[in-house]
């Protein structure tokens, strides 16, 4: 996913757990790859809880709360006090969530096409054989 200064808009009234993952993350200003860095895990693997495509297990959820200074209630659920420097911007949050939707639709379409590119190689390997 692509991060820009159009991601810092956050509403907690629409937000998934990827979204107050990504605001909290930029909040702190940190990158995806510096937080999946200190998690230890691929930034792949964050892209995935951002984009709301995966899910991290709860030794990672209370890793996530503790780095970046969040209760682990508001990371879950959103309900609670919300971090400060999370920038609201409620007039502009239905584009704000379509645009995340867009991300997250076009990286499932990466995915597809390379896994249709690779079974196409295996179908030409098979016919040429």
């Amino acid at each position: 996913m692509a991060e820009d200064a159009s991601d810092n808009l956050f509403s907690n009234e629409y937000a998934t757990f990827g979204d107050r993952l990504a605001a909290a993350r930029d909040a702190m200003g940190q990158t995806q790859g510096e937080l999946a860095r200190k998690l230890g895990v691929k930034r792949s693997t964050l892209e995935r809880w951002e984009d709301d495509r995966a899910e991290p297990r709860s030794n990672r959820l209370q890793m996530l709360a503790g780095v970046l200074n969040v209760s682990l209630v508001w990371l879950m659920t959103g309900e609670g006090e919300e971090p400060s420097g999370i920038e609201q911007d409620d007039d502009h949050i239905d584009a704000e969530a379509a645009l995340r939707e867009l991300s997250s639709i076009r990286a499932e379409q990466r995915r597809l096409s390379e896994r249709a590119g690779r079974l196409e190689k295996r179908l030409r390997a098979i016919l040429i054989s």
